[in-house]
């Protein structure tokens, strides 16, 4: 009983006691007739609600938000509908995947009644078959479905949720916004094979990186050595840049092989042994081994 029926049910009693007691016992016994009639016919639906009448056991009318009467003892409110979205979680334990993988996977659907009538008639408990129908729809897509495409596309498994829940619902008026997958277990010791496996594969990439990082190198190394074979005073000008990078730290001491100060023109090992923070004659670059 709402509130503005308890109101009126109260004022009809309080008027037959006084009517009864100060005019007429008759129209006393009238006023509480009257507010029991009230309570039973007087209803009042809510904005979010749908009552569902019956009249004599036939469809009478869906009612809406706001205040009606029905019939007492012709008339049944037999559902009162809630038509905000509501949420169902539902899971699927050790359900096999395509790729005979058992996992538990949670989800969560949301929905909400678009048609009152199919809701109270076409179906005793429309809350339990929802429950039913998305345990069943989730068990038939892990079984249809690859473990690493469940664990990756998630958004094309919760749409293909959706669209198979919603056309199994639809007949008893229940509309689905949609399908979530919240979780999805594997077994821990398939866990760590995939990680064994992802491992392998960043070490397989990183090889890969580091073997083309040495053909780029390699390439780099003929085109210098082309260079060099065409302009020996390129390579004895390079030669004269490693002594001098590797004397710049003090107390350094360089072993020259007598083949490569040979090699060098008498300008040239000059110039070197001058980088090196030396001065040397032009008689003694031709000496094996020089050390600075």
């Amino acid at each position: 009983m709402n509130s503005v029926t308890a109101l009126l049910v109260v004022v009809f009693i309080a008027a037959g006691l006084a009517a009864g007691h100060w005019v007429n016992p008759y129209l006393g016994v009238v006023f509480m007739v009257a507010a029991v009639i009230i309570a039973l016919s007087l209803k009042m639906a809510n904005v979010w609600q749908k009552f569902v009448i019956l009249r004599m056991g036939k469809l009478q009318s869906v009612r809406g938000a706001g205040m009606f009467a029905i019939i007492p003892f012709f008339d049944t409110v037999v559902a009162i509908i809630d038509e905000r979205i509501q949420t169902t979680g539902f899971n699927a334990e050790q359900a096999l995947t395509k790729d005979t993988v058992p996992v538990n996977v949670d989800a969560i659907i949301f929905w909400h009644v678009h048609d009152a009538e199919k809701a109270a008639l076409a179906i005793t408990n429309y809350r339990e078959a929802i429950d039913r129908v998305a345990q069943t729809s989730l068990r038939e897509m892990i079984g249809s479905s690859m473990l690493a495409a469940l664990l990756s596309d998630r958004k094309d498994a919760d749409e293909q949720l959706k669209v198979e829940i919603g056309q199994k619902t639809a007949p008893w008026g229940i509309s689905v916004s949609s399908v979530e997958i919240r979780d999805v277990a594997i077994p821990v010791a398939l866990q760590d094979a995939m990680s064994r496996q992802a491992q392998a594969e960043r070490e397989k990439q990183a090889r890969v990186i580091l073997g083309s990082a040495e053909a780029a190198i390699a390439g780099k190394f003929v085109e210098a050595a082309e260079v060099y074979a065409g302009h020996p005073v390129a390579l004895q000008l390079r030669a004269m840049n490693i002594i001098y990078e590797t004397t710049k730290e003090r107390g350094a001491t360089i072993l020259m092989p007598s083949s490569m100060v040979d090699s060098l023109n008498p300008s040239t090992a000059a110039v070197a042994f001058a980088l090196a923070g030396k001065s040397v004659p032009e008689s003694e670059i031709a000496r094996p081994p020089v050390a600075t």
